[in-house]
Order: structure tokens, then C-alpha cells, then sequence
């Protein structure tokens, strides 16, 4: 029987995701298989792949062939290179201890990568939020400057106004003088 390490398509119209499945090549994509190993969400970023990897990897090693995607989602996870340093171990090319110290070697390596890469997306957005704020900040900034200056130039034009006004007022004021003290002068020259 030619088994197959394949997805099983789940989920509803446009939001699919898969079980990871070992099957027989002739069974029907969506249909019977031998056994469950793992799920698939290409839904979430990022990606979200749950295996069991003592199972992936007994299938691998009976023979189980994986499709492209099955075997990418399985290098992902380190069972196809636990897989080859476990057949070196077979060959005599390692030791156990020296396979197992590469594997976990391989996965820190993996875990750091993954961390970096998430840390520098942290940063990233952090970033964006400050420059935002920032910008955000200085907008504000400009129409409170902009909304003193109208109001120092609404002020100003009123003082002016104002000033006008007294202006105005005290020359009839002046003017209301000069005519009171030039009337009774022209009342005594008639009198005269």
C-alpha cells in the first residue's frame, strides 16, 4: 500500500484548514485515512502547524512519502532533519549523542530566528506608534499656534478698533471743547 503523508481539507468555503493525515494514495483527498498526525491553519499569521513529531517521524521512517506542502510543513518542524540524522546514526556517519546534539542545535538556532523575528516586528510597530505620535503631536502643536495667532490677531484688531474709537471720541471730545470756548468768545463780541 503506497501511503502518503498529505492534507485533508477541513473548514468552511474560504477559510479552510487541514489535517495533516497518512493515507493511502488512492483514498479520496477528504476521505479515509489511516492516521491523524497533526493540524494546519494557514489562516493565522503566522501560520499555525501543530504535529505530532514522534508519529511524523515513525511514517517517515516506514516509508510514508510526504506531498510538497506536507514535506515543507514538516522541515519547518525539524522531523525530516531528525529523520536524516537518525539514518546517519543507522550508517554510522554519527553517534546519537552527536545527532542529538545537532538537532538541538538546529532548534535553538530556529528559536532565536523566530524570537529575533518577532522582537524586530515589536520594535517595528512600536516605532510606527511614536513616529505617529509624534507626528499626531506636532499637528496639534501647529493648530494651537495657529488658533493663538488668530486669537492674538482677533485681539489685536479690537485694541486697534478700539483705539480708534478713543481716538474718535476724544476729537469730538476736542472738538466739542473748541466749540463750547469759541461760542461764549463770539457771544462777548457781539455784546461788544
Amino acid at each position: 500500500m503506497p501511503v502518503k503523508i498529505r492534507l485533508a481539507r477541513q473548514g468552511k468555503k474560504g477559510y479552510a484548514h487541514y489535517a495533516i493525515v497518512i493515507a493511502d494514495s488512492r483514498a479520496p483527498r477528504d476521505g479515509r485515512f489511516v492516521e491523524k498526525i497533526g493540524t494546519y491553519d494557514p489562516n493565522t499569521v503566522p501560520h499555525k502547524v501543530d504535529l505530532k513529531f514522534d508519529r511524523a517521524l515513525y511514517w517517515l521512517q516506514t516509508g510514508a512519502q510526504p506531498t510538497d506542502t506536507c514535506r515543507s510543513l514538516l522541515s519547518m518542524k525539524g522531523v525530516l532533519l531528525k529523520d536524516h540524522l537518525l539514518r546517519g546514526v543507522k550508517k554510522g556517519a554519527l553517534t546519537e549523542e552527536q545527532a542529538e546534539k545537532k538537532f538541538n542545535a538546529w532548534v535553538a538556532d530556529k528559536e532565536a530566528k523566530l524570537n529575533a523575528k518577532k522582537e524586530a516586528k515589536l520594535n517595528a510597530k512600536k516605532d510606527a506608534a511614536a513616529k505617529a505620535l509624534a507626528e499626531e503631536t506636532k499637528k496639534k502643536e501647529a493648530m494651537i499656534a495657529a488658533a493663538a495667532a488668530k486669537k492674538a490677531e482677533a485681539e489685536a484688531a479690537a485694541a486697534a478698533k478700539k483705539a480708534e474709537e478713543e481716538a474718535a471720541a476724544a476729537a469730538q471730545n476736542a472738538e466739542a471743547e473748541q466749540a463750547t470756548t469759541e461760542a461764549p468768545a463770539a457771544d462777548e463780541q457781539k455784546a461788544e
